[in-house]
């Protein structure tokens, strides 16, 4: 079994994407060329950085435009610098 794992401060994130088609209300498809990127992304693995605030598993919300984009064994991945993630989903109790 052959895996990524993260050198220099890079996060590893998994951007496929749903395979689903999608429809807008009124039901006109969306193309995938008309869809916008998203830049949520779960963390798959950090490189090894003291103190880091995410870890494998988390959702992360990242810059646009950076990290290198490739596919893996059917995945479609994006490492990033760590500098490059914006912020962490977490959930929260209603108030």
């Amino acid at each position: 079994m052959k895996e990524f794992v993260p050198v220099n401060q890079n996060v590893l994130l998994d951007i496929t994407e749903d395979k689903g088609e999608q429809k807008t209300a009124s039901g006109i498809i969306i193309p995938d060329t008309a869809k916008s990127k998203n830049n949520i992304a779960k963390v798959v693995a950090v490189a090894k950085i003291e103190n880091a605030e995410i870890q494998a598993g988390d959702t992360v919300l990242f810059k646009e435009f950076s990290g290198t984009e490739t596919e893996f064994e059917g995945k479609k991945y994006l490492l990033i610098q760590y500098a490059d993630v914006l912020a962490k989903v977490v959930e929260t109790e209603e108030i």
